[in-house]
């Protein structure tokens, strides 16, 4: 496992995002977190992400009660959060 700092991660990012070395990352010695390649392709990666999100979304869907419509419009920051979202009701969906 190679050591680099911060400053180093973040300068060469790309480099070492693009590599398959696993590293842990200091800041003055101290490690903040590691860097830990999956030797899966983007491609793999993408897909696994994307069914990960469409279990959370299901799950809050069918936990909160709320449509499709109603959890998206959460997401709008230009609109202030309800006070009255329903969380944790295990409400079948609409």
């Amino acid at each position: 496992m190679r050591q680099v700092g911060v400053r180093e991660f973040r300068d060469h990012a790309a480099q070492f995002l693009a590599g398959d070395e696993v590293l842990a990352i200091e800041r003055h010695g101290q490690p903040l977190g590691f860097y830990i390649p999956t030797g899966k392709s983007r491609r793999e990666n993408f897909e696994e992400a994307l069914a990960r999100l469409e279990q959370t979304v299901e799950q809050v869907l069918d936990e909160t009660g709320m449509s499709e419509g109603e959890l998206s419009s959460l997401f709008d920051l230009n609109k202030p959060l309800p006070d009255d979202v329903p969380v944790g009701t295990h409400a079948p969906r609409r």
